[in-house]
């Protein structure tokens, strides 16, 4: 069963995961009686699944392309550079998880740079990779889970640790947890959501 439901963001991962939280909380209100749900999203049909607590949402790949110089890019972060990457993102990798959760962005640098957003991201302590995600350019200085950015992180690390299925966690402020698998030129990524709000709205 498939409820099309409209996203205005390219793969807008928290728009369609409380959608389909909604979706399975109120199925008679919404006239939905599933496991599965479907979004008309920018960049395609998105495929939302639920297995007991845990939301699969279903993604293309958007791996990235490795960049040589870094050393600019270094300046302008703050950061020693382990290796970088572009997809729409910029990827930066650090030496450890440690470097990614202490990281002080600078806003103002970030925004300046060419690019959507960046990802900064290394090895986990206990899961696979940590990350971060900075968009100030486009509004949004830190990103507290952000399922678009995981489109390239996942087949950045699913390469170098050659494995498919992948743990992650987002070290934000509100942190996030994920459980991600790279399937062909697919990724899906899988966590909880709780309702924290419930109410009506007149028309």
């Amino acid at each position: 069963t498939t409820l099309p439901v409209a996203t205005k963001h390219n793969s807008c991962t928290l728009q369609a995961t409380l959608s389909m939280q909604g979706a399975f909380q109120q199925p008679v209100t919404l006239g939905f009686a599933g496991e599965r749900v479907r979004f008309n999203s920018a960049s395609g049909p998105l495929y939302v699944t639920r297995s007991g607590q845990r939301l699969t949402l279903d993604f293309p790949a958007r791996p990235a392309i490795p960049i040589t110089e870094t050393s600019t890019l270094e300046h302008a972060l703050g950061v020693p550079i382990r290796a970088a990457a572009q997809a729409r993102d910029l990827l930066i990798e650090v030496d450890s998880a440690a470097c990614v959760r202490e990281y002080q962005p600078d806003f103002s640098a970030i925004a300046a740079l060419d690019t959507f957003a960046v990802m900064l991201t290394a090895p986990g302590e206990d899961c696979d990779f940590v990350s971060r995600f900075f968009a100030p350019a486009k509004g949004v200085p830190e990103d507290p889970v952000t399922g678009s950015a995981h489109c390239t992180l996942v087949p950045w690390w699913a390469d170098k640790l050659g494995k498919k299925r992948l743990h992650a966690r987002q070290l934000s402020a509100r942190g996030g947890e994920l459980f991600c698998e790279m399937s062909g030129d697919r990724v899906s990524l899988s966590g909880e959501a709780r309702c924290y709000l419930k109410g009506d709205i007149l028309l």
